[in-house]
């Protein structure tokens, strides 16, 4: 029996395709619960496949799957209905089953109006999924009623089992690594917060459920035996238990895991002791959900955190070295000029070194669904219109598009305006134990200014001289590749190949087996015209295609000289 998981591509491509690249998490684990019980199942990230559409129907015929399970958010919730009936046309026996996030909450919208689709698991489905799966494998059908925790149809009737209980221990699962490799993992299931914009407590419960810290440090080892080294820590309470970080930082650390990793939190579960091992283990960056700079606005959304707490926890994350992303909501209910100055006056005082901003959206299984299908007297009907979600401010006559769209460029002007400012007040707590990732800290965020997503944004002035200036920085601390790179890079901009040449000669000595920056410095010397000495450096990286072509040229000018 052959079983695909495909997570399928949304309704709108985006302009960083890392927001819709990653598979979501859970997939891995129903694909882990298969193959432990000797399923042939494969997973497939279709997130663009539609760029190449008569890729669909050529990999369904060739891989002539049973079964098909869907991962569904509200984003590519058409992409999967698309891909499904495909399938149906190739072959009408193949059973689909959608699961995820919407398909939880608009389960009942999907088996009414899309007959494409058989089955919808609802909430945690690796084990409703696998119950199911056995009894379309025996053809079973009479007896699918009793498997918990999906809805399907029946003589033309919708029917929905009992709920399956969540799994209260979560180890009991397979560990994905075993069998996938990818970079998105999690520590916890569960939410205890009421957030009227998420619907993460509806579909994974209020009872948060952790792994062991081993379990967790052991899911990391398989994927870093698998060549992964940067890791998205993907819940949103990692943090929420001091103790437990801690342990799994020090198990990290004891284990020789060299890796890198972000991850997200409540502003209220971050202190000193917490950071200082986080930094140590590897972590680079940590995403707070801030919302609002208006303590009204937050209340309106049931963001309970105090203006203190936010500012409290990036000025702790950056002093240990850490990059604080804060998230922001706009176009919320009762917004206004006075609420947007609210969270521009924030972002002074926090100076974020990365800000997400997002308009206020509204999808199945959040308290702002509920009171839009109260209000508007809505059914869930209205997710047949091709779009992802409804902006709130579609349903607010105070609030128009237009204002809503003043309000996000203001909030950027005054981001880009002051980044300098915000970079500028950086102040590293002085521990020499954390020098080097210190000057990791300052390379990184040199790049983003000399390489990265700020060096493309025309309103943040003097880009060069702040990445110059954090480069120095860097190296003051440790030697650091990252540093010297990105100060060649920019004495080779000026077409200074002599300052060029004299920093790399110090990177080459301090990295000697660098192979980027003994290119770098052979093509220095290439540079000022000294092929002899070029052909010293790049020979030593003869295995190399790139080399192999800077040393071609070499010979070929002491040739003609």
């Amino acid at each position: 029996m052959k079983i695909l998981l495909i997570y399928p591509y949304p309704l709108y491509d985006r302009s960083q395709e890392e927001d819709i690249r990653p598979m979501p998490i859970g997939v891995y684990y129903v694909g882990a619960v298969l193959k432990e019980n000797q399923y042939d199942v494969e997973i497939l990230n279709w997130y663009d496949i539609h760029k190449t559409p008569q890729k669909i129907g050529g990999v369904l015929l060739e891989k002539k799957p049973d079964v098909i399970g869907f991962s569904i958010l509200n984003a590519n919730r058409w992409g999967g209905l698309e891909i499904a009936q495909i399938a149906k046309e190739i072959n009408p026996d193949v059973k689909i089953v959608l699961g995820g996030v919407a398909a939880t909450f608009l389960w009942e919208h999907f088996l009414k109006h899309f007959q494409q689709v058989d089955f919808v698991v609802i909430g945690e489905g690796e084990y409703s999924f696998l119950n199911l799966v056995k009894l379309i494998e025996k053809r079973d059908f009479k007896n699918i009623k009793n498997v918990k925790g999906i809805a399907f149809r029946k003589n033309g009737k919708i029917i929905r089992t009992n709920a399956a209980e969540p799994i209260q221990d979560i180890d009991e699962l397979p560990i994905p690594a075993r069998y996938f490799e990818y970079q998105h993992l999690v520590l916890s299931r569960g939410c205890p917060w009421k957030c009227t914009f998420c619907g993460s407590p509806g579909f994974w419960g209020k009872k948060i459920r952790f792994h062991s810290p081993e379990n967790f440090v052991q899911h990391l080892e398989m994927l870093y035996d698998k060549g992964v080294t940067f890791f998205y820590v993907s819940d949103d309470n990692f943090t929420i238990k001091k103790d437990l970080v801690i342990e799994i930082c020090k198990r990290i650390l004891d284990r020789g895991l060299k890796i890198t990793w972000v991850a997200i939190s409540r502003v209220t579960y971050v202190d000193e002791e917490m950071l200082y091992w986080m930094r140590k283990a590897g972590c680079i960056q940590i995403s707070y959900g801030i919302e609002s700079g208006s303590e009204k606005i937050r209340a309106l959304l049931n963001k309970n955190v105090k203006t203190d707490q936010i500012k409290n926890a990036f000025a702790l994350t950056h002093k240990y070295g850490i990059i604080a992303r804060a998230y922001f909501i706009y176009g919320s209910p009762e917004e206004s000029w006075e609420t947007i100055q609210d969270t521009i006056d924030l972002i002074h005082q926090i100076k974020p070194l990365i800000c997400v901003l997002y308009i206020l959206e509204i999808y199945p299984g959040t308290k702002l669904y509920l009171d839009l299908k109260k209000k508007f007297n809505e059914t869930d009907d209205v997710w047949l219109k091709r779009v992802e979600g409804i902006c709130y401010f579609e349903t607010d006559s105070n609030l128009s598009q237009e204002t809503v769209f003043e309000f996000g460029k203001a909030i950027r002007t005054a981001l880009y305006e002051n980044m300098h400012d915000f970079v500028k007040s950086v102040k590293l707590v002085d521990k020499e134990e954390l020098y080097e990732m210190h000057a990791d800290f300052y390379s990184r965020l040199g790049m983003t200014f000399s390489h990265g997503d700020y060096s493309k944004i025309e309103a943040i002035k003097n880009k060069g001289e702040i990445a110059e200036k954090l480069f120095k920085k860097s190296l003051s601390y440790y030697p650091n590749q990252r540093a010297y790179l990105g100060l060649w890079m920019i004495e080779q901009k000026r077409r200074e190949f002599q300052k060029a040449v004299e920093i790399l000669s110090e990177g080459v000595e301090r990295f000697q087996e660098s192979e980027e920056l003994t290119l770098c410095l052979g093509i220095s010397y290439m540079n000022i015209g000294d092929f002899n000495k070029a052909l010293s450096y790049l020979q030593k990286l003869k295995h190399s295609k790139e080399a192999k072509y800077y040393i071609e040229q070499c010979y070929k000018e002491i040739k003609d000289s």
